[in-house]
C-alpha cells in the first residue's frame, strides 16, 4: 500500500504530504484513511491526492458492480432453472403447450454443447470443458475492465518539505495498484464460495459443487497475479520514486501494516505452490488438502492485519467457510444420531462388510456393503466416507453403486474402491488381519457425510434414450442410473445400453448381484450390455444379450472361451458371451464413438443422454464426441435425435 495508506492518520502525516495540523474537517472515505481538507501542500501533491482518493473510491464502487453483476447472473440462472423444469413435459413434448418453449430451450443446449463441450486446451488447463474456460475468460476480461477504468494517468514530481533540491516521482501506478488489491480483496469470498461443500452456488444453480474446483483454482492464480502485482508496484514507488532513499523505504517496510503485508504474500505464495500438481503428488492429496485450510485461514487472517478497512470482504469469507464445516458436522451428525444397544440415542458408526477382490497387479478391489438408517440419496450423488479404524482425519467421496431403496427405515449402500495406498491401502490390510482364522466376512466401521453432487435423473424424461458408459470402478457412478430405470416406467420405443472396460472379464463379479438384476430386466428395458475385457489376451468385446437367460448365457461363454477366437476365458459368475470384432482399437479399447454413434442413429425418437465415469481420457473423447453428435439446426427442425446431453462424473477433476 502506499504511505497515504498507513494504519494511522499520524503515520501517514508524519511521513507523506497530508498536513493533518492544517486540517479543517476529516472528510471519510469508505474502505480507505481519512482525507485531511483543505489540502495545503503544493499543487502537484494535491492533485495527486485528488486522483488516489477518487480512485479508491471507484474501486469501491466497482466491487459493489462486480459483485452485482455476479449476483444477477446466479439470480438469471436460478430462474431460467426453474422455467427450464417447468416447461419440459414427462413426454411427447410436441403435444405439449408449452412445446415452443422447450423446442428453444433443447436448441441452445444443443448449440451449447456442440461448441463448448470439448475440452479446451488441455496442456494449460487439464481436462476441462470450453465453456468453463470461457466463463474464467470473461471474468478475468471483466476484472481487467475495471483494473483500469476511472483513472487518470499522471506524473507529478514534487518537492520533499524540508529538503531543498529533493523531489518525489508521483505517478497513477500507486491507485492503480490499490485498485487491483481492492479487486483481490473483493474476490476472496467468492473464492471461498467456489470451493464449498456445502455450496450456497449449488443450492440456488443445481450445478454440483464440484463443478465449480476449475474456477475456484484459477480464480486464486488471478488473486495471487493481482497481489503480486499490487507488491511489486508498491515496491517501485515506495523504494524507487519516493526520496530520499533508501530511508523513505525501509521506514515503509518495517511499519505494521507492511510487515502484515509480506506475511499474506508469503502465504499466498505458499499456498499456490502446495496446490500444483507437482506438488501433490509430492505430498500426498491428504496434506494438500489440510494445509490447504489452514494457509487460506492465516491468509485471510494477515490481509486483516494488512488492511482491516477492507474488511468487510475479509469477514464474510471467513463467515462461508465456518458455515461450510457446521454444516459438514451436522450432516455427519445427522445420519449416525441412532438408537444404541443400550436403549439411548446417540452417535454410532455404521458396519460395512468388507468383500475383497485380489489383483496384484492394480491393486486389490474392495465391495463396501452396509445399512444405515436414513432418508435415501438422489441418483448421481455421492458420500465422504471416513475409515474411523484406521483414521478420523480423512474421508474419501465415493459413490453408491445401487439404487437408493428404503426397507424398513435402512437403507442400503454398496461402495466399490481399489486399494492402491493411503488409507484404502490400510482397509485392504485390515480386512485381511480380521479374515484370519475366523472364517468371517470381515467389517470396519464407516462414518458417512453426504449426500453430495447433482440429482442426474431430474431432466431424464420417459422418451430420453441412455446410453452408459463406465470405466472401471467408474460402473458405481452409472450402475444406478440403469438400475433406477428397471424399477420405473418402461417406454417402448426408448434404447438403453451399457458400455464397460474392465481389465479383466473377472472384475464383472464385483457387480455380480446388480448385473444380475439388470439381466432379468433386459428385455422389458430393451437394454443391451456390453462388457470389454481389455487386459485378456486375445480378448474380444464380450456382450450380454437381452434374451439370453443365465444358463444359455454361462454355456455360450464356456463355448466361445474354448474356440479359436475366443474373447476370453472369463471364469465369472456374471454371464457374458463374445460378439463380432471391429468395436475394439488396437489397446483393446472400445471404440466409443463408433458405439455412440451407432447408438444415436438407431435410435426411433426423443434426445440421448450419455451418463459417463471412468478414467479422464475416456471421458474427454465423450466430451468430444457427444459435442459431435449434437446439430442444433437439426433439433430445431425437429429431430430430437441431435440433442445429445453428457452426464459425467466431475469428481475426476478432484
Amino acid at each position: 500500500m502506499s504511505a497515504t495508506m498507513a494504519p494511522s492518520l499520524h503515520e501517514l502525516g508524519a511521513r507523506h504530504i497530508q498536513n493533518m495540523s492544517d486540517a479543517k474537517t476529516l472528510e471519510p472515505h469508505w474502505g480507505y484513511a481519512d482525507r485531511a481538507l483543505p489540502c495545503t501542500n503544493d499543487e502537484g501533491s494535491c492533485e495527486y491526492l485528488d486522483l488516489v482518493y477518487h480512485a479508491h473510491d471507484l474501486s469501491m464502487l466497482y466491487s459493489g458492480i462486480l459483485w452485482a453483476t455476479i449476483l444477477g447472473i446466479f439470480f438469471l440462472w436460478t430462474i431460467s432453472r426453474h422455467i427450464g423444469r417447468a416447461s419440459s413435459p414427462p413426454v411427447a413434448p410436441e403435444l405439449s403447450p408449452k412445446a415452443g418453449l422447450t423446442k428453444v430451450r433443447r436448441t441452445i443446449g444443443a448449440a451449447t454443447r456442440q461448441y463448448f463441450l470439448p475440452d479446451a486446451v488441455r496442456s494449460i488447463f487439464g481436462r476441462t470443458t470450453r465453456l468453463q474456460v470461457v466463463i474464467l475468460a470473461s471474468l478475468v476480461g471483466y476484472l481487467t475492465i475495471w483494473s483500469f477504468v476511472g483513472l487518470t494517468y499522471r506524473t507529478w514530481v514534487t518537492p520533499v518539505s524540508d529538503m531543498p533540491g529533493t523531489y518525489n516521482t508521483r505517478t497513477s501506478i500507486g491507485p492503480w495498484s490499490d485498485r487491483i488489491g481492492v479487486l483481490a480483496y473483493a474476490l476472496t469470498p467468492l473464492s471461498i464460495m467456489l470451493a464449498s461443500r456445502e455450496s450456497i452456488l449449488s443450492l440456488i444453480t443445481g450445478v454440483p459443487y464440484q463443478s465449480f474446483n476449475f474456477l475456484h483454482r484459477w480464480l486464486g492464480y488471478v488473486i495471487f497475479a493481482q497481489s503480486g502485482l499490487h507488491t511489486i508496484s508498491w515496491c517501485v514507488v515506495e523504494m524507487r520514486l519516493y526520496q530520499p532513499q533508501p530511508s523513505v523505504g525501509l521506514a515503509w517496510i518495517v511499519q505494521t501494516y507492511m510487515i502484515w503485508g509480506v506475511v499474506a504474500m508469503f502465504f499466498l505464495t505458499l499456498l499456490v505452490i502446495l496446490s500444483t500438481p507437482l506438488a501433490i503428488r509430492l505430498t500426498g492429496y491428504e496434506f494438500f488438502r489440510k494445509a490447504h485450510y489452514v494457509l487460506a485461514m492465516v491468509y485471510i487472517g494477515a490481509c486483516w492485519g494488512h488492511w482491516k478497512q477492507l474488511k468487510c470482504f475479509l469477514l464474510p469469507s471467513l463467515l462461508f467457510w465456518f458455515i461450510d464445516r457446521g454444516f459438514r458436522l451436522l450432516r455427519t451428525a445427522y445420519l449416525h444420531y441412532h438408537h444404541l444397544p443400550s436403549g439411548t440415542m446417540g452417535f454410532r458408526a455404521a458396519q460395512a462388510v468388507i468383500t475383497r477382490f485380489p489383483d496384484s497387479e492394480y491393486g486389490d478391489v474392495l465391495r463396501l456393503d452396509l445399512e444405515n438408517n436414513q432418508d435415501p440419496w438422489a441418483i448421481g450423488q455421492h458420500y465422504y466416507l471416513c475409515f474411523s479404524e484406521s483414521s478420523i482425519w480423512q474421508s474419501h467421496p465415493f459413490t453408491p453403486l445401487n439404487a437408493p431403496i428404503v426397507e424398513k427405515g435402512m437403507v442400503k449402500h454398496s461402495y466399490i474402491l481399489r486399494a492402491k495406498k493411503g488409507e484404502t491401502k490400510k482397509i485392504t490390510e485390515l480386512a485381511a488381519v480380521k479374515a484370519q482364522g475366523t472364517g468371517e466376512e470381515p467389517t470396519t466401521s464407516v462414518i458417512l457425510t453426504g449426500a453430495y453432487g447433482e440429482t442426474i435423473m431430474d431432466n431424464i424424461n420417459l422418451d430420453t434414450n441412455i446410453i452408459c458408459v463406465a470405466g472401471g470402478t467408474g460402473i458405481t457412478y452409472v450402475l444406478p442410473v440403469l438400475l433406477k430405470l428397471a424399477r420405473s416406467p418402461v417406454t417402448r420405443d426408448r434404447k438403453i445400453e451399457l458400455i464397460w472396460a474392465i481389465r479383466h472379464a473377472a472384475d464383472a463379479e464385483w457387480v455380480r448381484e446388480e448385473m444380475d438384476l439388470l439381466r432379468m430386466a433386459q428385455k422389458a428395458l430393451n437394454l443391451k450390455i456390453r462388457i470389454y475385457a481389455t487386459r485378456d489376451a486375445g480378448s474380444a468385446p464380450l456382450l450380454l444379450e437381452k434374451d439370453e437367460t443365465s444358463a444359455d448365457a454361462k454355456q455360450i461363454s464356456s463355448s466361445s472361451s474354448s474356440g479359436s477366437d475366443a474373447g476370453c476365458e472369463c471364469g465369472t459368475d456374471v454371464p457374458v458371451a463374445k460378439t463380432g470384432h471391429g468395436e475394439v482399437d488396437q489397446d483393446r479399447h472400445p471404440k466409443l464413438a463408433k458405439l455412440v454413434n451407432e447408438f444415436i442413429s438407431g435410435t426411433i425418437r426423443g434426445p440421448t443422454t450419455v451418463f459417463a465415469s471412468g478414467p479422464g481420457g475416456m471421458v474427454s473423447d465423450l466430451r468430444t464426441i457427444v459435442a459431435g453428435c449434437n446439430s442444433a439446426s437439426k433439433v430445431w427442425k425437429g429431430d430430437e435425435r441431435f440433442d445429445v446431453s453428457l452426464v459425467c462424473d466431475d469428481r475426476l477433476e478432484w
